[in-house]
């Protein structure tokens, strides 16, 4: 509509910023709206359309940024009281990319305070809730860019995810969520949580939408590390790729104990779709998989209590009024700026990095998780994917699980091993549950083979009558 002149950035963006408003109260997905700089946005884009001039697919179309990404003179808090105030001199790099072409912010969304949660509860703001029952949870802990997409307040959002935080809420609001290989985008101007683990993703509606984004954010970047230099497909252009003869396995330690009945049977009726198109699935063993878990919850907590070392109340951020010495300074101002979930692993995360526990557990998760990568490594020797459940269940109710952290940690069960490996992994809709509430696929593909597995799920999302499905609100 855009391209053909039937729509102007400007009316869809005006469009776009009405129904955020009006349904942003029942939702809470955003911790602020930029309308001002959208509109200018919009018409910056219109006035380039006007004049002739080449224009990206992504261009004039509103989208949400989490608000752990930076934004040049826009808040960006990690729904934190620590960064409650604090407005970056700079952008992320993806920020930067978007612009470029053409991209047009609404504003920052809701999560669990510095990205740490599955629920978007842990926000020091407000809860935020699903576009599908707004008495359950969106999952987390990029929950708001989620319900900002599956609400239809904007086409597309930027997420970031350390254990499946952007594949778990796609799951929990049904869309489609992708978390590239680690190092297919640039990590420059998000706020560390695991460094080894972060990586910044995407919500859409559809797989296409998917894969238009993706092509615009990768590729490698001077100011990160260990971004990697590799070609960056067309990976719409891809989506129409045969399946036929694709081989998939289906890990047991996945299918099993812990998965909630209606989500497996959602996951064998899709493989069963793929099967009709020539894709061969067979059920394989990755044992170590089983030890994910307790892995990650040594070394995310590690890294992230070295991350957040750097929140002291010295150089920027919340500083407690109350101290008399340097000592008060530090233990007040972390006290009164972190909210539980932050704390708690802060502390896992320093007394297993400790003088005399540092083997017995950082190294240790370390090695483990060298196997987890192995596994998958054996496995790609004779399958093109993984096809896994993303959530062992569906969304929970608001405050069900908020007390029992052990138990909100298991709903990574299935999205952890990919972090783990540095694998690219993607959610998408594949069945409703017995109360109605959507059921999410993942595949895990090789390292950068993120056009294999956009080609896979385009493939099923074509024949599983799931694609768009749309929350009632």
């Amino acid at each position: 509509m855009l391209k053909n002149g039937e729509i102007s950035s400007s009316e869809l963006t005006k469009a776009s910023m009405e129904r955020l408003k009006s349904i942003e109260p029942k939702l809470d997905s955003f911790l602020s709206i930029t309308e001002e700089l959208a509109m200018s946005q919009a018409k910056a884009v219109d006035e380039k359309r006007a004049s002739g001039e080449a224009l990206s697919d992504i261009a004039g179309i509103p989208m949400a940024i989490k608000d752990n990404i930076c934004t040049k003179g826009i808040k960006t808090t990690c729904a934190s009281k620590m960064l409650e105030n604090f407005v970056p001199p700079y952008n992320a790099t993806v920020v930067d990319r978007l612009f470029d072409k053409g991209a047009v912010l609404v504003g920052k969304t809701n999560l669990d305070e510095f990205a740490m949660g599955g629920s978007t509860e842990n926000s020091a703001f407000k809860p935020t809730r699903n576009p599908w029952d707004t008495s359950r949870v969106p999952g987390g802990s990029s929950g708001g860019s989620a319900a900002s997409v599956a609400g239809r307040q904007v086409f597309y959002a930027l997420g970031s995810d350390t254990g499946g935080s952007v594949r778990e809420p796609a799951s929990f609001t049904g869309i489609v969520g992708l978390k590239p290989t680690y190092g297919r985008i640039s990590r420059y101007g998000l706020v560390a949580f695991g460094s080894s683990l972060d990586q910044i993703g995407i919500f859409t509606r559809d797989v296409e939408d998917c894969a238009m984004v993706l092509a615009h954010m990768a590729g490698k970047d001077r100011m990160d590390g260990t971004s990697v230099d590799v070609p960056v497909p067309d990976y719409a252009g891809e989506l129409a790729g045969d399946v036929k003869g694709m081989k998939v396995g289906v890990p047991k330690e996945l299918l099993g104990e812990g998965i909630n009945p209606d989500v497996k049977n959602a996951i064998v009726a899709a493989l069963e779709k793929l099967k009709e198109q020539g894709v061969e699935w067979e059920e394989i063993s990755m044992p170590n998989l089983k030890y994910s878990i307790e892995t990650y919850y040594i070394i995310a907590p590690c890294e992230a209590s070295s991350n957040l070392a750097r929140y002291d109340g010295i150089r920027y951020g919340f500083r407690t009024g109350d101290f008399e010495t340097l000592e008060e300074l530090y233990k007040r101002t972390r006290s009164e700026g972190f909210g539980e979930e932050v704390k708690r692993r802060i502390m896992i995360g320093t007394y297993a990095l400790s003088a005399g526990y540092y083997d017995a557990y950082y190294k240790k998760a370390l090695k483990v998780r060298t196997l987890i990568k192995n596994d998958f490594m054996n496995a790609y020797d004779k399958y093109d994917a993984i096809i896994t459940p993303t959530a062992p269940n569906t969304a929970y109710k608001l405050g069900e699980k908020i007390g029992d952290p052990l138990s909100m940690y298991m709903e990574d069960l299935c999205t952890i091993p990919v972090n783990m490996a540095g694998l690219p992994g993607l959610s998408i809709p594949c069945g409703l549950d017995s109360n109605g509430m959507p059921i999410g696929m993942q595949i895990i593909g090789k390292h950068f083979d993120e056009a294999g597995i956009l080609r896979l799920a385009k493939a099923y999302e074509d024949v599983s009558g799931y694609k768009n499905i749309k929350a009632d609100i």
